[in-house]
């Protein structure tokens, strides 16, 4: 049996067709807590350290919000601004901005200022009979909303969302691509942005290069500042703000020359994965393993938009989706609304005061970026690497040799090993079985496989692998017992889910196939 090379990446495969792959941060919300304020306890404890009372909450925080509001009618003014009040649910603040950008250029500065009432969280004063203690307790409310939305000569556009009522929960948002757009200008790489997403940049390597260069300590410079500015109670009080992250989201973009490119490929992708996809290799895509305690959701969808068709996989607080952006950019984007969702391996401080480094949760900090990349950029490979396994075979001579090699009997020494039957009972679910995404990242053992098909002997399994591997499907790693599917696996075990899932049953049950 002749050996096979590792299977090529969908880029590698149409690299005629592909111009480059860039992958870079998208949305970034991070959420800014005035220290000690942000927390009930921290509230009561400086209200107390203050000689204010308790039950004079709401008149210590009055003042506060006059003072804001005082700061977005003067920073309107200085200008030349009018402060916009949203009055409608689901009023589109984008489309607002990009009118006025049309108008007013690029440049940096203050582009808007909108205001909404829209609900918030607070603290309500409370007094306890049974134990005697008076603080103040989490509420629920309404107040006054201030969006900043600026230029800044590094990030691009973001905007600064400010609460007029303590404890002042701020809220920042910036785009990775914008501030890449900034990096390729200053060093005179040439790029076409549109929206979100770069279709042309003259030098990829180098783009992926500087997107791996988001730097924590600039963000974080930039974040104290537009605070100070925006949020003035934060400096009369003496207070600092820490910063955590909310909301991530980081892409992989493969460029296709021509929208025919890839609309030539992108349906079959989009047809195969909505009906192979299980929640466990969901799960793997993330880098978790969905085991018997899990009691999140897991889910996949089709959504059809008017920038495209869109495929979603979610676990919990996050998620993994492909989409065809403008009709030629192939993205693949991990999200995240929760990073402590993600491993990481850090050092942890215990309460007895010793360290030690082990796996735990990903702190929410801005300066968790860095890793969190690196979680991101895992799982986008990983999909990236199933999506380069759906590519549509090749019909003809060398697809009728591979349907004999896999349907017939193949012989190796003395023995004779039966082919496999696409449309048996018996082996669509060891084909299932295959695609398991954690064996594309750790491979197949005897023990996972048996794990998997209970009432088989270690002596029936190592049968099987070793039919699978006569046949050309699987190859051994090393000297080690441990396989991995070849691109001919991978080729014929999603064939045989297509065919059967998406053509013979629906064809048999008397409805139209896919």
């Amino acid at each position: 049996m002749t050996t096979e090379c590792k299977t090529l990446t969908l880029p590698e495969k149409y690299a005629d067709q592909v111009e480059g792959v860039l992958s870079c941060y998208d949305r970034l919300i991070v959420t800014g807590s005035v220290q000690p304020l942000c927390y009930a306890k921290g509230m009561t404890h400086y209200l107390s350290q203050a000689g204010i009372r308790v039950f004079d909450f709401a008149m210590w925080a009055q003042p506060k919000r006059e003072e804001i509001r005082a700061n977005a009618a003067a920073l309107a003014q200085a200008n030349g601004l009018t402060i916009e009040f949203i009055r409608k649910r689901g009023t589109r603040k984008e489309e607002r901005i990009n009118t006025l950008l049309k108008q007013r250029g690029e440049q940096p500065g203050l582009v808007h200022i909108f205001a909404a009432m829209e609900r918030c969280n607070t603290y309500e004063p409370w007094h306890d009979k049974v134990s005697g203690k008076t603080y103040v307790r989490y509420s629920e409310s309404k107040c006054l909303h201030y969006y900043f939305y600026f230029i800044d000569a590094e990030l691009g556009l973001c905007y600064l969302r400010v609460p007029t009522w303590a404890p002042f929960r701020l809220q920042f948002y910036c785009n990775g691509h914008a501030w890449l757009a900034h990096q390729l200008q200053q060093r005179g790489i040439a790029y076409t942005l549109r929206d979100n997403a770069f279709t042309h940049v003259s030098d990829y390597a180098q783009a992926n290069a500087l997107a791996d260069g988001l730097d924590p300590q600039a963000l974080h410079a930039l974040l104290d500042r537009v605070a100070r500015q925006y949020c003035p109670v934060i400096a009369s009080l003496g207070l600092m703000v820490t910063w955590s992250l909310m909301q991530a989201e980081y892409a992989t973009d493969i460029v296709f020359k021509s929208r025919a490119d890839l609309q030539a490929l992108y349906p079959h992708l989009v047809e195969t994965l909505i009906h192979t996809v299980k929640p466990e290799d969901v799960a793997t895509f993330l880098g978790r393993k969905l085991h018997g305690a899990y009691t999140g959701e897991v889910t996949s969808g089709l959504n059809k938009r008017i920038l495209g068709t869109r495929i979603k996989h979610v676990m919990g607080p996050a998620s993994i989706k492909l989409y065809d952006k403008f009709g030629h950019v192939l993205r693949i984007e991990t999200t995240t609304n929760d990073v402590s969702f993600f491993p990481q391996y850090r050092q942890v401080q215990h309460r007895d005061g010793t360290h030690e480094t082990q796996w735990t949760t990903m702190k929410k900090t801005i300066y968790s970026l860095a890793p969190l990349r690196e979680v991101m950029v895992a799982a986008n490979r990983r999909y990236l690497d199933l999506i380069s396994s759906l590519e549509r075979p090749d019909i003809g001579v060398a697809g009728t040799q591979q349907l004999t090699r896999l349907t017939r009997p193949q012989v190796e020494g003395a023995h004779r090993y039966t082919g496999f039957n696409p449309l048996a009972d018996e082996d669509v679910p060891l084909f299932r079985l295959l695609l398991r995404g954690e064996f594309t990242i750790s491979g197949l053992t005897n023990r996972a496989v048996r794990a998997l098909l209970p009432g088989k002997t270690v002596g029936q399994v190592s049968r099987l692998l070793k039919r699978l591997r006569v046949h050309g499907l699987i190859k051994k790693v090393g000297h080690r017992y441990k396989y991995y599917l070849t691109e001919f696996g991978q080729r014929a075990a999603s064939l045989v889910l297509k065919l059967r899932e998406l053509a013979v049953i629906p064809y048999l049950a008397g409805q139209p196939a896919l």
